[in-house]
């Protein structure tokens, strides 16, 4: 997802709770793999998942629990 002012984020759907770390797995790599110094570091990158609680990981990835988006 890309915002008006350039600012962008990536996201990870997972349903299993227990694919977090999975998809927190593939979003270091597509951060790591992408030129920062063309497209700026994301401003957020998060894994949707199916049920639990919303948090932050330690490496800064966050938990989204699919809840708690909005209609």
């Amino acid at each position: 997802m890309q915002l008006a002012d350039g600012r962008w984020g990536a996201f990870e759907i997972k349903l299993g709770a227990g694919l977090v770390d999975e998809g927190a797995a593939a979003l270091l790599r597509f951060r790591d793999a992408i030129d920062t110094g063309k497209s700026g570091e994301p401003a957020v990158l998060g894994v949707i998942a199916g049920t639990g609680f919303g948090y932050v990981r330690p490496d800064g990835i966050a938990v989204i629990p699919a809840g708690a988006l909005a209609p």
